[in-house]
This record gives C-alpha cells, sequence and structure tokens, in this order.
C-alpha cells in the first residue's frame, strides 16, 4: 500500500509541473503534441484538447512536448504560428517557469490543507534536564510547562527552542508546575549540536529534552494563509541551502538520495497519516520546483538561461553552443541521478 501511495504522490506531483507548462504553453498559444507522466514505453494514451495524453512504463518524471521544442536535439525547430520557436524569449520564460512555479503553487496548498487540518505540534513541556546544565541550576524539572521567555508567550517547542537561541543574556522563563505558576531566571550555554543537514554547530541552549506531548496547532483562516506561505519559503530556503553546502562539500555528497529514497519516505509517511504525506508532498513539490530552476540546460532553468541570453544579447545562442550545452546537461543530471541511485542502493544494503 505504501509503495502505490508513493506513486501517486510522485505521479501527481509530476502531473502538475508539466499541467503549469501545457496550460502556458497554450496560453502563448503554442501546439502541445504529447503531454506524459514518465518515459519509455507508453502504457495507457488518449486525444484529447488536441493533444495525446500518455502515462508511460517508467514513472520518473514527465515531459510536455510543445511543437518545434525537442530535447533531444535543440536544433530541431519548428517556424509555424502555433510553434515553441516563433514565441519571444519572454513568452518563453513564461511557459519555462509555469512548471516550477506549479510546484509552489502546489505545496502552497498542500501546506493550506494540513494547517486546516490543526496539524500536531510539539508542545514546550519538559521532559528531561541535563545534569549540571542552566536549567538543572535553575531548578527546572520534567513535566514542566514553559508558558513564556522574556515576557513573550510560548506556544510550541520550536518556538521556544527559537527565543533561546536568539536571546542575548538572562531568560526569564515563566513556568507552570502542579497547577501554580513560577519564575525561573537562567543564562543559556554554548553548546555543540548537530542542524538538520548533519553539520555541528554552537547553538545556546539551556539542557532540557522533551517530554513528546503535543498540541493540535489551532490557526485562524489569515493565520493559516501565513502558515501555508511560510513552509513553503521555509522549505524552498532549505533546498537551496542543502543544494549549496553539497556543492561547496560542506554535505558529503553520500547524503545525496535518489527516488528510491523518495519512495521509501513516502512510504513511511503513509503509515504515520495522511497529514503526514501531505507534508512529504508538499516538500518533495518544492523540491522539484527549485531543482528544476538550476541552470543545467536539460532542465527548465537551462532553457530559461538560454532565453535570458537571447533577451539580453539579442540573438540566440549558436546551435553548436546549445548542442554542447545541452549534452552536458543530460550528462550532469544523469550523473547526479546515478549518484543518488547508488547511495540508494547502498542505504538498503547497509
Amino acid at each position: 500500500m505504501g509503495m502505490l501511495i508513493s506513486l501517486l504522490v510522485l505521479s501527481g506531483l509530476i502531473f502538475f509541473h508539466e499541467l503549469g507548462h501545457y496550460l502556458a504553453a497554450r496560453a502563448m498559444g503554442v501546439y502541445v503534441e504529447v503531454f506524459s507522466i514518465g518515459f519509455g514505453k507508453r502504457l495507457f494514451t488518449f486525444d484529447k484538447w488536441n493533444t495525446q495524453w500518455s502515462i508511460s512504463m517508467i514513472p520518473l518524471g514527465g515531459y510536455v512536448r510543445m511543437k518545434g521544442q525537442d530535447d533531444s536535439d535543440p536544433t530541431k525547430k519548428s517556424f509555424d504560428p502555433d510553434s515553441y520557436n516563433v514565441k519571444t524569449p519572454l513568452q518563453k520564460i513564461f511557459i519555462l517557469a509555469a512548471g516550477p512555479a506549479f510546484n509552489f503553487i502546489l505545496a502552497f496548498f498542500l501546506y493550506f490543507a494540513i494547517a486546516l487540518g490543526t496539524p500536531p505540534v510539539l508542545s514546550p513541556v519538559i521532559g528531561q534536564v541535563m545534569p549540571d546544565s542552566p536549567a538543572f541550576v535553575a531548578g527546572l524539572e520534567s513535566n514542566d510547562t514553559i508558558l513564556s521567555i522574556n515576557a513573550t508567550e510560548v506556544t510550541s517547542w520550536e518556538e521556544m527552542a527559537k527565543l533561546i537561541a536568539a536571546a542575548e543574556g538572562s531568560l526569564d522563563l515563566v513556568i507552570k508546575r502542579g497547577g501554580y505558576i513560577e519564575h525561573k531566571l537562567l543564562t543559556p550555554k554554548l553548546q555543540e549540536a548537530k542542524n538538520m543537514f548533519g553539520e555541528s554547530i554552537q547553538r545556546k541552549m539551556i539542557g532540557i529534552g522533551a517530554a513528546g506531548v503535543t498540541h493540535p496547532l489551532e490557526l485562524s483562516f489569515n493565520q493559516t494563509f501565513s502558515y501555508a506561505f511560510e513552509k513553503t519559503v521555509w522549505a524552498s530556503t532549505m533546498i537551496f541551502t542543502g543544494v549549496e553546502k553539497l556543492i561547496v562539500g560542506d554535505v558529503p555528497a553520500s547524503e545525496m538520495g535518489g527516488v528510491i529514497s523518495i519512495v521509501k519516505l513516502t512510504s513511511d509517511a503513509s503509515e504515520q497519516g495522511w497529514m503526514s504525506v501531505l507534508f512529504f508532498a508538499a516538500l518533495i513539490s518544492v523540491n522539484l520546483g527549485v531543482l528544476n530552476l538550476f541552470p543545467i540546460p536539460a532542465l527548465d532553468g537551462g532553457h530559461i538561461m538560454f532565453n535570458l541570453y537571447e533577451l539580453i544579447f539579442r540573438r540566440e545562442a549558436s546551435e553548436a553552443v546549445m548542442m554542447k550545452f545541452t549534452i552536458a546537461g543530460w550528462v550532469i543530471l544523469f550523473g547526479l541521478m546515478g549518484l543518488g541511485l547508488y547511495n540508494d542502493i547502498n542505504r538498503l544494503v547497509g
């Protein structure tokens, strides 16, 4: 069941990405020849709205083939009025950017749906107090609930951690213990911790662990929009940062995952309920949007790069240059896919 959900999620995300290209192309008057989910042998095909719609055997992507555009041979062109080639660079960029844009829009609506479902968040209830830590010295105990820090109300463990990390000097904690309200004064210490990329960093901490208590996140309608927007921006920033750290070597290439990891994580999320599936689907949707904007010729970002060149210099890049860059792009893309697959197999074997 988990595998089926994984394939449905991946196919849905790919469909929305390609739907962005399709709708933008049609809006610009471009004839769309094929809309395919998957690659390879076609398993199911039908014609509708003057386009051939297909589901193919290998569900690892998809494509919209427009008249006059052929990624396998960028020198093949058509100059008919309904061809991609006769459109202005700005129109082409609009068509190319629509795919990633739809991924971001989809992620926003997925996060919006999550917020409407009152997702569980970790409550600021203390579980473990580390010996000789600032919290221990100040007299904090297990099952204490932190209500505020320096007069700022705390409603979740994440909010509490951010306030502690950003604090300057001592902290005035208001806690609830056994029905009574108490004040505790303490000063955080810089300690070594791991961030989400596995890097060692220095972070202000007070030496407590969460009790694992959760409560539903209840938001107003306006707050729901803010939550969805903030989560979409957070996911985009995290992915950009992760790619940057991979490029400069701060994060080892062995941390990179491929389609097997995506399928496994989606399958695992499905066991935790629909909200976990939506959250992971939103994250992968943002991932698709961000990665497709990178200036690799085999991706949307590469095509946008060529059109920006034409827009700035008032001429197209030469066919020889486009062909070389396209081949290099496919080599990079297949190399990254191969590395991700290799890492996935290593993790399965390990």
